[in-house]
C-alpha cells in the first residue's frame, strides 16, 4: 500500500469500472477522494458509502465531461471542501465503434470532448489547487499503440492524444515536481467489457496471458504513481493489458 494520508484525490468517472476501483484504492491508501459521475448516481453513492464504511472520506459530484463549466465547478467544489487537489486522475471516457466512413461529426466531437478536451480542462482546473509535488494520471488505452480490429480508429485517436499531452505537461510541470503519467488498460473485467462478453474470446486470443485484467490491477498502478515511490516517474506510459500489445 502507498502512504497517501493527508492527500486529496479527484477522480473523473469514478462511479463504476476502473474509476470506481481507483477511487476506492486511493481511499484505502489514505487519500480523501472526490469523484465525478454523469449518469450513475446510485453507483456513485455506493462507492462513497463503501469508502466511508471503511473509515475514509469521499464526495461524489455530478459533472458531465462534455461540459467544461461542470468539470471546472466540480474541481473547485472539491478543492473548496477539502482544501486542495494533490492527485488528479483523468479517468472518464467513452468509446464509439464504427468503420471510419460511417463515423459522424457528432460522434467525433463527443469522443474528443470527453476523452481529450475534458482531460485538458480538468488538468488546468486542478492545477490552480495543486501544490508542488502533485500527481496527474490519465487513463489511456492499449489501443493507443496497437489497433488489432477495425472500427476503433476514433477511440484510438483520442487515447493516442493523451500520450503527447502527458509528455508535454510533464515538461511544463517538472519544475514544480508535479508528475504526469498515463496508464493504458487493455481488456478489463467491467460491466462495459465483461470477461465473458461477445468479444472476450477474440481478445484473449491475442494476449500473452489469456486473462482479462481486474479493475484493481490498474488501480494498484495508479496508487503507486500517486505515492512517494514514484516521485521521479513522469512523462511515462504504463500498459496493463495481459501482454496484448507484446
Amino acid at each position: 500500500m502507498q502512504n497517501l494520508t493527508g492527500k486529496v484525490a479527484f477522480v473523473t468517472g469514478g462511479s463504476r469500472g476502473i474509476g470506481a476501483a481507483i477511487a476506492k484504492r486511493l481511499a484505502r491508501d489514505g487519500a480523501t477522494v472526490a469523484l465525478t459521475y454523469v449518469s450513475s448516481p446510485d453507483r456513485a453513492r455506493d462507492v462513497v458509502g463503501e469508502i466511508e464504511a471503511a473509515g475514509g472520506t469521499a464526495l461524489a459530484i455530478k459533472a458531465d465531461n462534455r461540459n467544461a463549466e461542470e468539470i471546472e465547478a466540480a474541481v473547485n467544489q472539491a478543492a473548496a471542501q477539502f482544501g486542495q487537489i494533490d492527485i488528479l486522475v483523468n479517468n472518464a471516457g467513452i468509446i464509439e465503434f464504427a468503420p471510419i466512413d460511417e463515423f459522424s461529426i457528432e460522434q467525433f466531437d463527443r469522443t474528443v470532448d470527453v476523452n481529450v478536451r475534458a482531460v485538458f480542462v480538468a488538468t488546468k482546473a486542478a492545477l490552480a489547487h495543486m501544490p508542488d509535488g502533485g500527481r496527474i494520471i490519465s487513463t489511456g488505452s492499449n489501443l493507443a499503440h496497437r489497433v488489432p480490429w477495425p472500427g476503433l480508429s476514433l477511440y484510438a485517436l483520442s487515447k493516442s492524444a493523451l500520450i503527447g499531452f502527458t509528455r508535454g505537461v510533464a515538461r511544463d510541470l517538472g519544475p514544480r515536481k508535479i508528475t504526469v503519467n498515463v496508464v493504458h488498460p487493455g481488456p478489463t473485467e467491467t460491466d462495459m467489457n465483461p470477461a465473458e462478453g461477445d468479444i472476450a474470446d477474440v481478445a484473449r486470443s491475442v494476449m500473452a496471458i489469456p486473462d482479462y485484467s481486474d479493475a484493481d490491477d490498474t488501480a494498484g498502478l495508479v496508487a503507486w504513481l500517486s505515492g512517494p515511490e514514484a516521485k521521479v516517474v513522469t512523462g511515462s506510459e504504463f500498459t496493463v493489458d495481459s501482454g496484448m500489445n507484446a
